[in-house]
């Protein structure tokens, strides 16, 4: 650098911080909160029995996910709603995400195919064959 050239030096001279990013939860973090909520009937975590389908996180820190049933006709998705309420949105500081919507989604149907191996695991702790 030559003697003539100017040095701008201080606080002046440092860029702009980015604006702070509003806390908005992972995919992941997520999807393992929904391992607290429990089908009713089976024992076995959502995630794990392959009901959670996708997961979405908005801006906002709103959650959508599309899940379905092992039946359509499961009189327990009140349970489940409530379940995921308390996974998500309860806690230290209000919890994973702001709030969640649930989009019960049919198709594709539901099938024992789509239980992980972790799932497949515990089913058989419990003494179902699979």
């Amino acid at each position: 650098m030559s003697s003539t050239e100017e040095v701008d030096r201080g606080v002046e001279a440092l860029p702009e911080p980015p604006e702070p990013k509003a806390d908005v939860a992972a995919v992941e973090d997520v999807e393992e909160a929904m391992r607290d909520v429990v089908d009713p009937e089976l024992g076995i975590n959502v995630v794990d029995l392959g009901l959670v389908y996708d997961i979405h996180v908005e801006a906002d820190n709103t959650a959508t996910i599309d899940m379905t049933l092992t039946s359509a006709a499961c009189p327990l998705t009140d349970v489940i709603e409530d379940q995921t309420r308390a996974a998500l949105t309860a806690g230290p500081g209000g919890g994973v995400v702001g709030d969640f919507r649930i989009n019960w989604v049919w198709m594709p149907p539901w099938g024992p195919e789509k239980i992980t191996d972790d799932g497949r695991e515990q089913l058989r702790a419990l003494g179902f064959t699979i």
